[in-house]
């Protein structure tokens, strides 16, 4: 830049590192006496142009674009000229005049400051606030990224979302009602409530419906919470367990864990610093294995957890470790033996179930003896002969 090649062909003054008279940006504009020209030219076309000089920057890469405070772009603004000037996007030249006046407006306040004085950054500070807007979109233009409204601008800056009369609103008030009850013991009284796009047939949009029970099932909301984690105790660490287990699957805050074996052995705690020893030991170190229990408390979140160790040399899908409900759901259901016939084959329940008939007229011989069929009840439980084992000859005649 023409800035830098005049410093070096300056005359070396010997009462300056170097020979070359350094000052800081502050110190120059302070100078200049805050012109508002001469600190554009410096901030958007002079440095932008030093940095064009490093050519490595922008093999794969957009390069920037300089700009000059007497040579802008003149760009139409597409929206409407109904639209409020917080809610479009600048031109150059709007913001260059933005950039200009906040620059003189913000002088005078840094002058009523005194001697020693200071500006504090502030987003509801109109003038902070457009001059933040307007260098964010004249840097934005220069490296090729999609400028911004002053409105979008203040949400990022101020690191808020600003609050609209939409659905969002209106669900956090619903929030903070039932909230409400929740502060004043009124639990019971709590419903869940959807926020429908159309009006039901009784011409409502908020639709309040009764909460669901506790699941038995769910780890957070049971009367007894315990969960089953399948891992490898001899590859799985205590760090890995803290962050990956207990804080992200698990969602807890700040646990403070030991081992449920009558010795009271501490893995992990809330306390900065103190268990820090056991981060990269495994489970297997502290002889955590198959059917271990591990009693765990968030204190922040009144969060009491068991966790039962399930150890398993390789999971599927290498995975490092798997959160199931029931420590019965990792076993094999044993294996029912099967009746077997007389043929040596086995029975089914289907074959059990077709051996019972009901008959309407039967002729029962038994032992030679023939005995007339309106001799018999009404209904006859007719069942298969029994194994040769069984000495009986009844015999069933349909």
């Amino acid at each position: 830049a023409e800035a830098g090649q005049t410093a070096l062909e300056q005359k070396e003054q010997s009462n300056v590192a170097g020979g070359i008279e350094r000052k800081s940006t502050r110190t120059w504009a302070m100078e200049t006496g805050y012109d508002a020209k001469k600190i554009f030219n410096k901030l958007f076309r002079d440095d932008i142009k030093y940095l064009l000089s490093m050519e490595t920057l922008w093999k794969k890469r957009r390069p920037p674009n300089p700009l000059d405070f007497d040579n802008l772009p003149h760009t139409e603004c597409s929206e409407p000229s109904t639209v409020m000037r917080d809610q479009r996007v600048w031109s150059m030249k709007e913001c260059a005049q933005v950039f200009s006046d906040c620059l003189a407006g913000l002088k005078k306040e840094f002058a009523n400051q005194g001697e020693n004085g200071m500006l504090v950054w502030d987003k509801d500070d109109e003038l902070a606030m457009d001059f933040v807007a307007s260098t964010s979109n004249i840097r934005s233009h220069i490296f090729g990224i999609n400028q911004k409204t002053k409105f979008d601008i203040k949400s990022m800056a101020g690191n808020i979302i600003p609050a609209i009369a939409t659905t969002n609103a209106i669900i956090a008030a619903v929030i903070v009602m039932e909230g409400l009850k929740v502060l004043n013991g009124r639990i019971e009284e709590c419903k869940q409530i959807y926020l429908n796009r159309q009006p039901n047939p009784r011409k409502k949009l908020l639709v309040p419906c009764a909460l669901d029970k506790p699941s038995p099932k769910c780890y957070v909301c049971s009367s007894k919470p315990e969960v089953t984690v399948v891992l490898n105790t001899e590859k799985m660490t205590i760090k890995t367990l803290e962050d990956k287990i207990l804080k992200s699957a698990l969602g807890m805050v700040a646990p403070d864990v030991e081992i449920d074996d009558g010795k009271g052995t501490i893995l992990i705690s809330s306390e900065e610093g103190e268990m820090e020893e056991n981060n990269d030991k495994f489970l297997s170190e502290f002889h955590v294995g198959n059917g271990s229990i591990l009693k765990c408390d968030d204190f922040l979140q009144s969060y009491e957890l068991k966790i039962i160790i399930a150890h398993k040399d390789k999971l599927e899908e290498d995975k490092e470790f798997d959160v199931v409900g029931d420590l019965s759901e990792l076993h094999a259901k044993p294996l029912v033996e099967q009746p077997t016939n007389q043929n040596g084959g086995t029975t089914s329940h289907q074959e059990e179930e077709d051996d019972l008939m009901i008959v309407d007229e039967v002729e029962v011989i038994k032992s030679g003896t023939k005995r007339k069929a309106d001799q018999e009840p009404d209904e006859i439980n007719a069942k298969r002969p029994k194994s040769s084992g069984d000495h009986n000859d009844d015999i069933v005649i349909l």
